[in-house]
This record gives structure tokens, sequence and C-alpha cells, in this order.
């Protein structure tokens, strides 16, 4: 699976099993909150702040 900036975090912990650790690498530490599981990897990423391009190259590796 390719994931993009409109995947949904919850696919993505679904769909790698690193993802989590990658996540919370990149400040994003609230993974399990329900809200979370509905958003898309760029809407975390903005509310975060952080740049969602060097996430997806991470994630995607």
């Amino acid at each position: 699976m390719t994931i993009t900036r409109n995947t949904l975090i919850s696919e993505i912990l679904r769909a790698n099993p690193n993802a989590a650790s990658i996540l919370m690498s990149f400040g994003m530490g609230c993974l399990g909150c329900p809200s979370s599981q509905m958003e898309t990897l760029e809407q975390a990423a903005m509310v975060h702040g952080i740049d969602v391009d060097a996430i997806l190259d991470k994630l995607n590796q």
C-alpha cells in the first residue's frame, strides 16, 4: 500500500506495523485518540505543525 497525504491515520496504522513508532517520532503522540483515527495524514500533520512530505517519505520507505 502506498500511503498518501489523504490516507487515514487508522489505515496507516493497520497497513504498516512500524507506522506508530514512525508517527510518534515526528511528534504525533495522540494516535490512540478516537478522533485521530478519522483524520488524514495531512490533517494530522497540519495540527501538529509537521511537514507531511517528510512523514510520507519515512512511511513509504
